[in-house]
Formats: C-alpha cells, sequence, structure tokens
C-alpha cells in the first residue's frame, strides 16, 4: 500500500532528531560490507531511535511488542510450514519474550540463530522435492491435503516434513495433470473440424484484438496440428512433474539470489511494521524502487527484466524508451554480458537479477552495451545510450464515451505521484488538470475520476488535484503526534471544471484517494460511487533517508525508513482511518465480504474525531440528491449488480475452503462442481456496456506511430467497455446533466433513461 508522502522539511521535528543523532552516532560507525553484523547492529540502534522519536504514537519495547515481532518474523520466514521443525520453534520460542532487550542491547543472537536454521532447513529441502518427483505419484489412493497454513501444526520430524512437501507437491502436480488432460480432450473434440472453421471461431473469440499477424500466426498453428496425434496419459503425467519441478527450481533460483542482508531486512520489517503497518524499512534496492513507483520515471533503457533459470531475459520493452526506439532489443532476448561504454563486457549468467538491472541501470546520456542471445539463436551486441524513461502505467489516462450523442470524460489515476527531486517533473496534480483541459476542450457534458485500486501517494497532489473542482478552501485536516493541526487548503479560486463530477472508488482505493474521495463528498461536488467503503488508511508517513545519519562514512548505503508520523481528517472532522470513505452509492464487487481493509489488521491506528474545518458546500448542482436516489433505484433492479454480490458471496464461501482431496477422482468431480457454479458467473466476464471508448485526439496521432501504445489502450477500452461500475457512472452522470422541472422534478429524457 502506497503512503501518503510528505517531505522531511515539513517536519521539524524529525529533523530535529537527524541533527540530533548524527552528532551521537559518529562514535560508532562501521566499515561497508554488506554482510557485516556489526553494520546490522549499527542500523538496527539507527532505526529503533528513529522510530521511538519519529513515530506518531511509538510503542513500548516491552514483551508485547516482542511477542508481536517473534510472531511476524516467525511468519515472514515460513509461511507455509515446510522449512521449520517443531523442534527448531521450541528452540526460537525461548527468545519469544527477548527480542525487546536484544534489540535495545544491538544484539542479534536471535536473527543469527534462526538465519542459520533457516539457510539450513532450506539446502535440506531441495532433496525433498526432487525425491518426491522422480517418480509418478499414485493418484488412486484416497488422501487429502490442508493448505490452512496458518493453524497448521509444524512437522514433529524430517519424515512428517516430508510428507508434507510430498502432499503438496501431489497436489500441485495433479491440479496441473487434470488441466492438460482437459486439453487434450478439448483437442480431440477439436481435431473434426476444419482449419477454416477454427478460425471462425477464433475470430469471434479475438474480436476487435485479431490482427493479420495473428490471423496468420492461427492458422499456421492450425495447420500444423491438425493431425498432431494424442498425447497419452503417461505423457501428460510426465509433462506435469516437469511443470512442477520447473516451478520449484526457479523458486529456489530466487532463494538462492538472496543473502543474509536480505533476511536480515525482513527482521528489521518485523520490527517496524509492529508499530503500525505503514511503517517498514526500505533496504538500498527497495528505497530505489520506491521512488520509481513514486515518480513514475527512472533513468536506463527502458526494459523489464527477469530471472530465468541461469539467465536474464528480456520481458517486455517500455513504450518510447531508448531499447524500444532502438528496435533492436526484443522481448525473449537473454543477456549474456554487460558492457559500460567501452569498458570490458561483464559476464552475468547466474548473477542476481537485482545485480544485473543494476549494471544495466545509469544516467542519461550513458551508454551501456548488452551481449544478447536472440530467440534465435544467435548471439548480438546491442549499443544503447541510456535515457529517461517514464512508465506510462504509472500516469493519468483518460478516454471519451459517448452516449446517445452526449459526450463524457474518465480519468484514470493510478496513484498519487510526484518526483521530489524535480519540480517541473511530471506529477498527478498537473497530469489530471491537463486530462480534465483536454476533455473540455473535446466537449465533454460530465466527468468520471476512477481511483479504484489506487493506493494513494503524494499529498500535495491531492490538494491540487481536488482545487480543480472547487473554488477554494479545505481539503485535509493533519494532526502531529503533539495534537498540533494543520489544515492543507486549495488557495486558487479558478475551478477548472465545474460541471457533473462522479468518482469511483473500492475497497482497494487507499490514503491519498480516500482524502480525495473524501473532500468531494464533504463538498457535495462529487457523487462517489464503489465498495461499500474505502481501505481505510488515515495515516501519513514521512520516508527518511537513513543514510544522512553517516554522510562522508564508508559504511555503505542504509536504505530509509517510511514512518508514520502523523493522521489526517476530513474537512468535517472524522478520521478515515479504519472506516475509510463510504460510497454515496454502493455498488457490489467480488472482493465485497473477504476481509482485507485497514480495519482487519491487528495493530492498525484507532479511529478518533477531531473539530471540523470552514467550509462552504457546493450549490451549482441542483439535482444532486435525486441522482443518487435514482442510482440507488437502477441498482436494485440490475441483475448484473445481484449476480455481482452473488458472486462475492461464494468467493467468500470458497475462501473458507482449504482441504483439497489428491485422489484423482474426487479431485476431478470437486473441480466440475466448481466448473459448474463457474458457469452461473460466466456472464459477468461476457458483460458488455455497449458504451464506445476512444482516445483523444492527440493519443490518437500517437498510436498512428507507437503501436504498444495502441495495443495498451485498445486493451483498456475493452476493459472499460465490459465495465459495468462505469455503465452506472455514466448513467448518474446523466442525471446529473438533467435540468430540473419544477413540476416533475426531471425531464421527460431521464425518466425514460431510468426505465431502460
Amino acid at each position: 500500500m502506497n503512503a501518503i508522502i510528505q517531505f522531511m522539511k515539513r517536519n521539524y521535528k524529525v529533523l530535529l532528531i537527524i541533527i540530533a543523532l548524527s552528532i551521537g552516532l559518529w562514535s560508532f560507525i562501521p566499515r561497508a560490507d554488506k554482510n557485516d553484523p556489526e553494520k546490522d547492529k549499527f542500523l538496527l540502534e539507527l532505526l529503533t531511535y528513529v522510530l521511538e522519536k519519529g513515530h506518531y504514537n511509538p510503542a513500548a519495547f516491552d514483551d508485547k511488542l516482542s511477542k508481536g515481532i517473534y510472531k511476524d518474523y516467525i511468519d515472514a520466514l515460513d509461511p507455509s510450514k515446510r522449512f521449520f521443525l517443531q523442534s527448531d520453534i521450541d528452540e526460537f520460542a525461548k527468545y519469544e519474550l527477548q527480542i525487546d532487550d536484544q534489540i535495545l542491547k544491538k544484539e542479534l543472537t536471535f536473527f543469527d540463530l534462526t538465519y542459520t536454521r533457516l539457510m539450513k532447513r532450506i539446502e535440506e529441502s531441495k532433496s525433498y522435492y526432487k525425491d518426491v518427483l522422480d517418480k509418478p505419484f499414485d493418484y488412486s489412493v484416497d488422501e487429502e491435503f490442508n493448505t490452512d497454513y496458518e493453524k497448521l501444526p509444524y512437522a514433529k520430524n524430517v519424515s512428517e516434513l516430508k510428507e508434507k512437501w510430498r502432499k503438496q507437491i501431489k497436489l500441485s502436480t495433479l491440479s496441473t495433470y487434470v488441466d492438460k488432460q482437459k486439453l487434450e480432450e478439448d483437442k480431440l473434440k477439436d481435431r473434426n473440424k476444419t482449419v477454416e472453421q477454427k478460425l471462425e471461431e477464433y475470430k469471434t473469440k479475438m474480436g476487435s484484438k485479431l490482427t493479420p499477424e495473428l490471423e496468420k500466426k492461427f492458422v499456421t498453428n492450425a495447420e500444423k496440428t491438425k493431425d498432431e496425434p494424442a498425447k497419452s496419459d503417461k505423457v501428460l503425467e510426465e509433462e506435469s512433474r516437469e511443470s512442477t519441478l520447473k516451478s520449484l527450481n526457479d523458486y529456489y533460483g530466487v532463494i538462492k539470489d538472496l543473502d543474509r542482508q536480505d533476511w536480515f531486512s525482513v527482521y528489521i520489517n518485523a520490527i517496524a511494521t509492529r508499530f503500525d503497518p505503514h511503517t517498514s524499512y526500505f533496504a538500498p534496492d527497495e528505497k530505489e524502487r520506491f521512488d520509481i513507483g513514486m515518480s513514475g520515471k527512472l533513468e536506463g533503457i527502458g526494459a523489464r527484466l527477469q530471472k530465468k533459470n541461469d539467465f536474464t531475459e528480456i520481458t517486455e520493452l517500455i513504450s518510447g524508451g531508448p531499447a524500444w526506439r532502438g528496435k533492436e532489443l526484443e522481448a525473449g532476448d537473454l543477456v549474456l554480458k554487460v558492457a559500460q561504454g567501452d569498458e570490458e563486457p561483464i559476464e552475468v549468467i547466474g548473477m542476481r537479477l537485482d545485480d544485473v538491472v543494476k549494471k544495466i541501470k545509469g544516467p542519461k546520456g550513458t551508454e551501456v552495451r548488452l551481449t544478447v542471445k536472440k530467440t534465435d539463436g544467435t548471439l548480438k551486441v546491442i549499443s544503447i545510450i541510456r535515457d529517461e524513461v517514464e512508465l506510462e502505467e504509472t500516469y493519468a489516462k483518460s478516454s471519451i464515451i459517448e452516449k446517445e450523442g452526449t459526450k463524457y470524460g474518465i480519468i484514470y489515476l493510478p496513484k498519487f505521484y510526484i518526483d521530489f527531486e524535480d519540480k517541473n517533473s511530471r506529477d498527478a496534480g498537473k497530469d489530471v488538470a491537463l486530462e480534465v483541459e483536454r476533455l473540455k476542450a473535446a466537449g465533454v457534458k460530465g466527468i468520471i475520476l476512477d481511483v479504484r485500486d489506487n493506493g494513494g501517494g503524494s499529498l500535495s497532489t491531492v490538494v491540487d488535484i481536488a482545487g480543480l473542482f472547487i473554488e477554494q478552501g479545505p481539503i485535509v485536516q493533519v494532526k502531529s503526534a503533539a495534537g498540533k493541526k494543520e489544515v492543507l487548503s486549495d488557495k486558487d479560486p479558478k475551478v477548472q471544471w465545474d460541471g457533473p463530477l462522479v468518482i469511483m472508488q473500492n475497497s482497494f482505493s487507499a490514503s491519498a484517494s480516500e482524502i480525495l474521495a473524501a473532500a468531494m463528498q464533504d463538498y457535495k461536488r462529487a457523487i462517489i460511487i464503489g465498495s461499500k467503503q474505502s481501505y481505510g488508511k488515515g495515516t501519513v508517513q514521512n520516508v527518511i533517508d537513513l543514510n544522512q545519519f553517516v554522510r562522508g562514512s564508508n559504511v555503505g548505503d542504509l536504505g530509509a525508513l517510511k514512518t508514520t508520523t502523523q493522521k489526517f481528517y476530513r474537512i468535517n472532522g472524522g478520521s478515515t482511518q479504519l472506516e475509510g470513505v463510504s460510497s454515496d452509492i454502493v455498488m457490489p464487487d467480488r472482493y465485497a465480504y473477504l476481509k482485507m481493509g485497514e480495519r482487519d489488521m491487528e495493530n492498525a491506528m484507532p479511529w478518533d474525531k477531531i473539530d471540523a474545518a470552514e467550509y462552504k458546500t457546493w450549490n451549482k448542482q441542483n439535482n444532486f440528491d435525486k441522482a443518487i436516489a435514482n442510482s440507488k433505484m437502477r441498482m436494485q433492479n440490475n441483475p448484473q449488480m445481484q449476480l455481482i454480490d452473488d458472486n462475492a458471496k461464494w468467493i467468500d464461501e470458497r475462501n473458507n475452503v482449504n482441504v483439497y482431496s489428491l485422489q484423482i477422482n474426487k479431485f476431478k468431480n470437486e473441480q466440475k462442481k466448481l466448473e459448474e457454479t463457474n458457469k452461473k458467473y460466466k456472464s459477468l466476464a461476457d458483460y458488455n456496456n455497449s458504451l464506445p471508448f476512444a482516445s483523444l485526439p492527440y493519443e490518437a496521432e500517437l498510436m498512428k506511430k507507437d503501436e504498444t501504445l495502441k495495443e495498451k489502450r485498445e486493451s483498456w477500452f475493452e476493459t472499460l467497455s465490459k465495465d459495468v461500475y462505469v455503465e452506472e457512472a455514466i448513467h448518474i452522470l446523466d442525471d446529473l446533466n438533467q435540468k430540473p422541472d419544477t413540476k416533475k422534478g426531471f425531464t421527460q429524457r431521464s425518466n425514460k433513461m431510468i426505465k431502460s
């Protein structure tokens, strides 16, 4: 979950801590060694001091905190209980009430014990899965496996642990085997069809996504496989075990890349998150990823990478980036060597993915040379000049929607991004203002602002965005631990959009998203639609660069601490903490009954209330309440919404099913029942709101030259066309657009729309 970030220069209390702490720490500066225990002790001392002095509501270092850290840490090390034995846990438990004392004394006894034991158990477990997958499973045996790891006990001995591994692997392989059998059965049914018949079915399935290249590829593949013999069950069973073996080998490849410092970060975070769910430690690489996520940009070649056995594979080229512009590097290429400018290339086969990424990334304007193995097996050296790369999916985007001759606009905002280092760079506030201006120029009569799944971001951008829709006034109230209250206001009397406005949220809309929705709701400026309530995160975090404490030393990169320093409140005085923002119009969603909000977290901060700020509600939308009433009426009579709610209840029920049969016939029967139930909900995926979505003129021109952007936008438009929530938002904008009739309340057009 993204934090709401306030720059440290706004928090004088934290600055004073930094100054005082920096003076006191110079007496103990360890050498720069990545896996140096002395550096770990130093980091532990630094973090605990900052947490105690800088956190909004610091936890006492006592037995209660110690027990919480112990539980979270052990759960994080072995969540599925497939490494540790009960004897290990018994040994660890001796430290359950001593962790707080060890932290204050800078002792690493507990961490060293758990880390050493985990490495030993992981190494031992490599033989477990290889032995199990070395021979076929007997799927006729009537046995079952329970996946409720939280409630299951640890294995008493190695033989019991091996049996747990066997069942877990058997379930995974059985699932793959049954899927492969079903695919083979479908192929058999398909064999009597001609290539032309298959192509017609494929065209229907793909619709507008079918390109001439895809059609040609499909026909070639259909011709090649039309006389292909059926695979035997023996072959399918072998393939299933090979697939599971590959997955586990990949998993252990990831574990192999982790070093002691990575596991120490797990320990540090078990401490930090006990203060509250949003306080956490960023190791150096994580801090860099956080900065990229907040700014939406990086300096490098513009490619996404993943580990493939010992190789690093290019998985995607980022549209507009230098690699994409160069047209030499392709998805599927394997990176074998990396060279900086004219320097000798360094082989990266078997290297950690993070280390490969560090070598490929670099300052704008510098050269990197990649030796890659192409998908056809040839080797090629590709020179790329690094540049600034914008991660397009981070940024706001918009679309025009036309309904019965009336144009509406939708702006999707994935996060409240900002680049703290460069004020001239893109940020969410400036980008949303630009999208609003473009939609106005296109002649829209209403705007939807979509912040579903938006986990938050910069506080300043929230104020900027809210200010686009009101004359001026308070947006959010912020309170520090000392009780000092600050009101953040929009001071610009200009209103960029004074027309109908709908904000879409869901249970994953958090933090900054909730501030925006709450402010617009309190002003009665927008109608909020979506889940019953948003996530419920009402706290503000500071990201503190820990390296500023030891500048000029050779200690190495210490990373950063994100810690809760303030709470924010609505302008009506209520907190969004735990309670979130209640939608004006509640629309069912698939996860409505699952426990996933802030209120479901053990150590979440409590809800409270302060005095309201002074503000005046928006008075330019006369039919506001009537539009809400109309929408609620539609909700009651909408079969699609009723089906979504039914599906949500079923998902909640399935979430509590943890026991699976490992006998193939019983497993197939269970799967068949699931498929039958899923058929009932198939129409949810097939739904089409019949609304046309289109890019703004400037973007339509860009799409003519940028095939990747075109594919992404067409995919988004297709998603929107299946979205019943967007359809209802358009209905609401329709209602808000109607001129009140003193006798009937709405014009005839609105009444007709309600009946449809």
